[in-house]
């Protein structure tokens, strides 16, 4: 078997002036997963070792840490598929304060799901005789969110979280679509509503870390996605985000091209005056260096072609 170092991170707040990182060297057994490989250096090396371990089966995600920078799942991950030249990397969670060594506060993401209403609200009047049905074919709308186990690896991969801690996460955003798509809840609108306010589903800027390190089916991306669709479809359009969509909408759909001086505007509101007042100053920057858009769009070779892609991408959606 050959040795691995695993460089862990090791940081008590209460008592360390600054985080270090401790090193372990270890055999490491073929097929064993990271999770053991933790459990093997705090039982043989090293009992004050502090991290986050609970099922052991990929269900409850309590184990989620970083691995050679990115978040994952530590018992659902063999330790040889990490090895970079004989080094393992540890670190805890990221866009969360460590507690100690590899466990982190995730008060913050859970205050996140708090805010989405995780729970069924139904009709309160149509008193069913036994349970609220649904067909296989609405479950189906709903059943990647389902397998969230909140772990939080979404939360740490997050860039937009690193930028705007008011932001409320993917995990509470898959979690929203669980609702928002389900057929025996009666808050939809309220729901898109709340969830397309400032920091909100809006604001998510499609680098795609939070479906790459998620650990299930759930793929936050995808179900984000699914909540702006539904927030178009019913027509909660009163936001910055929904307009910016609008404006493409209606410059490359009628006109075949993207006016760039429309689509800002037209993104915070026509009547929206200290939201044009903040364009200014880029504008003037962007005037002052040449690089302002011309005043008439430029036209497109083929620009009927253009419109006719639009047309048919606009009856697939429908």
């Amino acid at each position: 078997m050959s040795k691995v170092t695993f460089r862990i991170f090791r940081f008590d707040p209460a008592n360390d002036p600054t985080p270090r990182y401790q090193e372990y060297e270890m055999p490491l057994e073929p097929g064993i997963t990271l999770l053991n490989c933790l459990n093997k250096i705090k039982a043989e090396k090293d009992a004050t070792l502090t991290y986050r371990m609970s099922c052991g089966s990929a269900i409850c995600g309590s184990c989620a840490v970083r691995a050679n920078g990115h978040a994952i799942l530590s018992c659902k991950t063999q330790a040889s598929e990490l090895v970079k030249d004989g080094v393992i990397q540890l670190d805890p969670l990221g866009n969360t304060s460590v507690i100690r060594d590899l466990a982190v506060d995730l008060e913050p993401f859970w205050a996140s799901i708090r805010k989405v209403k995780p729970w069924l609200m139904p009709d309160a009047t149509d008193n069913p005789e036994k349970e609220r049905l649904q067909s296989q074919e609405d479950y189906l709308k709903i059943d990647h969110a389902t397998t969230c186990i909140m772990c939080g690896a979404c939360w740490s991969d997050c860039n937009v979280l690193e930028v705007d801690k008011k932001f409320i996460g993917p995990a509470a955003l898959a979690k929203a679509q669980r609702f928002i798509y389900d057929t025996r809840d009666v808050k939809t609108i309220d729901r898109l509503e709340e969830i397309s306010e400032p920091h909100g589903v809006w604001d998510c800027t499609h680098c795609g870390e939070c479906s790459t390190r998620c650990p299930t089916d759930a793929r936050p991306l995808g179900r984000i996605e699914e909540i702006k669709q539904a927030a178009m479809a019913e027509g909660v359009h009163g936001n910055s985000g929904a307009r910016h969509v609008l404006a493409f909408r209606e410059t490359v759909g009628k006109r075949g091209l993207l006016d760039e001086n429309y689509v800002p505007v037209r993104s915070v509101g026509f009547l929206n005056i200290p939201g044009l007042l903040g364009l200014m100053p880029v504008g003037l920057r962007m005037l002052w260096r040449g690089k302002n858009p011309p005043v008439i769009p430029h036209s497109v070779d083929k620009v009927e072609e253009v419109k006719k892609i639009y047309s048919r991408s606009e009856e697939f959606r429908k």
